[in-house]
């Protein structure tokens, strides 16, 4: 390793490349923008990859949302256009059938007017159970969501989103334990929380009440306004929802073939289209850098016969004056190296200034196109030492032919 120190051995590098400037700086841009690119595109990716898991965060991806609708053919005396309604019994009746289930949340949903003082305003208001939390978890800011007990005691109680605080209360004002009036009923405030990039109860915010309190207050009886249903992780949600509009189609006596009486929404389908995505553009990521560096070695190497067709002169010297071959090919393996090295830092180094760039300009915000665009450094690792492993083996080449040149052949070189 005592080359490695050697001053004579970087002044012999050095002349090299200050001969070849612009073969040199045009093959260091090759490599470097390898390598940048490798960078920047697994960078954008993985901001992709946060994006989505922000967008969708809130949800168990494996889900599916079941409502009803009107029938679009005749059966059993019942009429086209029969209008279909979701019962409390269809959830026992999901439940102890479908195979494959975590969770089937039932829920209302309906607009209304709330009041606090002198400010107001429109907002979805939603029956829930505190099932709800596990499916679709919400970011509290302060309190708790709907428990057991506010089901069973149809308590008027109710938690609130963000957005609703802010158009509702004072700045700094505490929440909890407050009043509002909701269609002139006065509900507890137990819980805040911060909206979600989803499934919210539109612009104005959501207000969720006990499912039982909104029956009751609303006279809905023992009807269901949708279910979200999650399948278990190895369970396919496709299939799922298949099982469970077939079933609803047998309960309520509709044509098996009608697709219209129960609609629904697959959002375990949806997410894997994305996930899908995200991983093709993963590998093409990976295949574009990848292949680009290897451009770029390449012309490393052929720089190097260049370089070694121009010297061979001085390689006959010093191979007459006594110079082994190892150390002949030593030298040229380690030009080889110093290049890639040099091309992949700053490869690296640009990558990640574009990346924090466009952290700062188009990461952020609610609307923000990529989060946290970063590449993790065992990746970054692995790269470079990828290129330097890749330098040391095209340098081989040139470096062989360096040393296999008989010193006399070489001497007589013009």
């Amino acid at each position: 390793m005592k080359f490695l120190f050697d001053k004579d051995t970087w002044q012999e590098i050095y002349s090299g490349i200050r001969k070849n400037k612009v073969r040199t700086g045009i093959t260091i841009i090759g490599v470097m923008w390898g390598i940048f690119l490798l960078v920047v595109l697994l960078g954008a990716a993985r901001g992709l990859e946060n994006k989505f898991n922000n967008l969708f965060g809130d949800f168990a991806t494996n889900s599916v949302f079941v409502w009803a609708q009107s029938t679009s053919k005749p059966f059993k005396g019942f009429q086209e256009g029969k209008r279909m309604t979701l019962k409390m019994s269809d959830l026992e009746n999901i439940k102890n059938e479908i195979e494959g289930l975590a969770f089937v949340v039932p829920r209302h949903q309906t607009q209304a007017q709330a009041v606090n003082n002198f400010k107001s305003g429109t907002f979805g208001i939603f029956g829930d159970y505190p099932t709800l939390d596990k499916v679709q978890k919400k970011n509290l800011t302060y309190g708790r969501f709907i428990n057991d007990n506010d089901i069973e005691k149809k308590r008027k109680v109710c938690v609130i989103e963000e957005e609703i605080y802010k158009q509702l209360f004072d700045k700094d004002e505490y929440p909890i334990g407050t009043h509002i009036k909701i269609n002139d009923i006065n509900y507890l405030i137990i819980g805040m929380y911060k909206e979600g990039a989803i499934g919210s109860g539109g612009p104005q915010g959501a207000i969720h009440i006990p499912f039982t309190t909104f029956q009751q207050v609303y006279n809905r009886g023992n009807t269901v306004g949708w279910f979200m249903i999650t399948g278990k992780p190895e369970f396919d949600i496709k299939q799922i929802e298949a099982d469970v509009k077939l079933l609803l189609r047998n309960l309520h006596k509709v044509h098996p073939k009608d697709n219209r009486a129960f609609g629904s929404f697959n959002l375990g389908e949806q997410i894997a289209k994305v996930t899908g995505f995200l991983i093709g553009m993963q590998f093409l990521t990976w295949f574009v850098g990848i292949a680009t560096l290897i451009a770029g070695v390449f012309a490393i190497g052929n720089i190097l016969l260049i370089t070694v067709k121009e010297r061979t002169k001085e390689i006959g010297i010093r191979r007459a004056l006594g110079a082994k071959p190892w150390e002949i090919k030593r030298q040229i393996i380690l030009e080889s190296v110093f290049l890639t090295s040099i091309a992949g830092a700053l490869g690296i180094i640009f990558g990640g200034l574009v990346l924090m760039i466009i952290d700062a300009t188009i990461g952020k915000g609610p609307d923000s196109v990529l989060i946290n665009p970063t590449v993790d450094i065992p990746i970054v690792l692995i790269a470079t030492s990828v290129l330097v492993v890749l330098g040391t083996l095209i340098g081989m080449i040139p470096a062989q032919i360096a040393v296999s040149i008989k010193p006399i052949e070489a001497l007589r070189d013009e």
